[in-house]
């Protein structure tokens, strides 16, 4: 296959917002890939040439691509550059300079598929005191044989700036389309959800059909996507929606960690987020190792920072101080951490996603032998109860926040209760210390527009765009203009923290009405507290959900300090829950006696 197929599909992918055409372009194209060059066009895709767990990135600087377009346009380095600071997309200033280029009509040979495949590979394994220089001539090299087109996404690729706009439930949709049913969809989406391997799926699914995709399974090492829980607005609801009866745990203010122990006795740790996080709990990987009985475990805990001296919890702020990425040694002293296991996802050779929750717990307890020679237990589970009536809830939940939690999580015991890896649902339910204050809960959002600053602002960015995700539609939509909460040294690190993301237009995946001065690709996840919910005329996420030409808005909204770094666009605030969020308001509003209403009497 030549390059030029693929540049060509990406760019009538960038030129179309709409999701249906996408799935068009994405099934007709991906019928006439051979099978293993389709993984690699699912990787591309997103920048990449691995799953995105994969630690390896092409990670190349603008200033060296730059580097490489001189030396292939025959323009000096300030040439480029000065049409770089006008554009802010490397793709783009190779576009525009190699089309101009006369000589180019002397091409050695055309571009082929594999030969970007092994050009990039060389990029990304360039090591040594002269790798920038080594990276910087594989680059040329194949722009050396591209055309305009091929050249824009090299650029974008190597810089992991690729904007095609096409999410994965897209390419999902697209896969069906092309070697399935829309019916068989649902079993594309689980074998990524506990592959989080697209590519791997997308090969799978072209050479051997729904079948061969049915006998994916979970495989220690790579990540499965995390189960994830609904809210409800009280225990006494809680207890109606699981039927009188389910297990509470306590939900603990830490980090949320899928730990993969390996039978050669490797373990790696994972952020919802598929960072390796590994290096940053050595303590907890060495631990895990050593009390698991067996050769092999998937199990996912929450990583909690506490007191050695009382025993006590600390708040998340603290166990953040593990995600940095120098000292370790001296910050794993500092700051000790203890694991608090919740599941078992796979043991010994067993898939236990499709295994009711009291059997996976009961599993997991069992599977961990206790803590034996000195120093603090890094190992534990969380505590967990049956309830079966109103009072044992409320005690259960007082018991939870007295011991620093941040609430409680209510799982269904029933047989249905299955993990469901990817998904949201009444399974599991969380209810925290806040839902008894005005609004339930914070919302974590995607940063996808700023405005500049005024007054003490002026020369930085004073407000933000932000939007939630609608994985129905594959879009996002915003929720809010957010200019309060920042403090002098975050708006400080803003430009440098989403400077990768800056574009030059609205994004494809992005609805908007309210226009910012800078666009942003989604990226950066912020927590965001708000009064309240409003119907909104310029906020488009939910968009229709509950008045006609209208979307959700977050009233007064503020920042609360914290970066979501552990979660993805698309792991954010759904538009689903703002409906949720409105809906539960809504009911508290009308519950609520009016102003100058008595108390009802006993």
């Amino acid at each position: 296959m030549q390059f030029s197929k693929l540049a060509e599909m990406f760019d009538r992918l960038e030129s179309t917002s709409s999701r249906l055409e996408m799935t068009d372009i994405l099934s007709e194209f991906f019928r006439t890939v051979e099978p293993a060059e389709l993984r690699q066009v699912i990787y591309l895709s997103v920048g990449r040439l691995h799953p995105e767990f994969y630690p390896q990135e092409l990670g190349m600087a603008d200033k060296l691509v730059l580097k490489a377009i001189a030396s292939v346009s025959g323009r000096t380095p300030k040439e480029v550059e000065d049409l770089w600071i006008k554009t802010g997309d490397p793709g783009e200033v190779a576009e525009t300079l190699i089309s101009k280029k006369k000589q180019m009509t002397l091409f050695s040979e055309p571009l082929t598929f594999q030969a970007v495949v092994e050009g990039l590979t060389l990029i990304e394994t360039a090591t040594g005191k002269d790798s920038q220089d080594k990276k910087m001539k594989h680059l040329a090299r194949m722009m050396h044989d591209s055309g305009p087109l091929e050249a824009r996404y090299l650029c974008r690729i190597v810089t992991g700036r690729m904007r095609v706009g096409a999410g994965a439930m897209t390419v999902m949709d697209a896969l069906a389309l092309a070697f399935a049913t829309k019916e068989q969809r649902p079993d594309i989406e689980r074998a990524f959800n506990i592959t989080c391997d697209m590519g791997l799926v997308a090969e799978t699914v072209a050479e051997g059909g729904i079948e061969a995709v049915r006998k994916i399974g979970v495989t220690v090492g790579d990540p499965v996507k995390v189960m994830l829980a609904e809210r409800l607005r009280s225990l006494p609801d809680i207890m109606d929606r699981m039927s009188g009866r389910c297990a509470f745990e306590y939900k603990y203010d830490g980090m949320r960690v899928q730990a993969h122990i390996r039978k050669d006795g490797a373990v790696k740790l994972y952020s919802r987020r598929l960072e390796d996080l590994t290096s940053n709990f050595p303590d907890i990987a060495d631990a895990l190792k050593e009390q698991l009985i067996g050769q092999e475990a998937i199990i996912e805990g929450e990583c909690v920072a506490f007191d050695p001296a009382t025993g006590s919890l600390l708040p998340f702020q603290n166990v953040t101080h593990r995600r940095r990425k120098h000292d370790m040694e001296q910050t794993v002293e500092d700051v000790p951490v203890r694991i608090f296991m919740f599941d078992l996802l796979f043991h010994d050779g067993k898939d236990y996603t499709l295994v009711p929750y009291p059997e996976r717990r009961a599993k997991l307890e069992a599977s961990f032998s206790k803590h034996e020679g000195p120093g603090p237990d890094k190992v534990g589970f969380t505590t967990r109860a049956v309830i079966e009536n109103e009072e044992q809830a409320q005690e259960f939940f007082d018991q939870a926040v007295a011991a620093k939690c941040e609430g409680i999580m209510a799982k269904s015991l029933e047989d249905i209760s299955i993990y469901r890896a990817g998904s949201r649902g009444f399974l599991w339910i969380k209810y925290k210390k806040d839902y008894t204050q005005a609004l339930v809960d914070t919302f974590d959002l995607t940063v996808v527009g700023a405005f500049y600053g005024m007054g003490k602002r002026a020369g930085m960015y004073g407000a933000l765009l932000m939007a939630a995700y609608d994985p129905d539609t594959g879009k996002f939509g915003t929720t809010c203009k957010l200019g309060t909460g920042f403090d002098d040294a975050f708006l400080a690190q803003l430009p440098d923290m989403l400077s990768k993301y800056r574009s030059e237009k609205k994004p494809a995946s992005l609805d908007a009405e309210m226009v910012p001065d800078v666009w942003f690709i989604p990226g950066v996840v912020l927590e965001v507290s708000a009064a309240d919910i409003s119907i909104s005329p310029i906020h488009t996420i939910a968009f229709g959900s509950v008045k006609e030409d209208a979307g959700l808005g977050l009233r007064f909204p503020r920042f609360t300090g914290r970066v979501r770094d552990d979660k993805t666009p698309e792991q954010c605030t759904t538009a689903a829950e703002i409906v949720e969020f409105y809906q539960l308001q809504e009911e508290r509003d009308s519950d609520s006696p009016e102003m100058g209403d008595e108390e009802p009497s006993e």
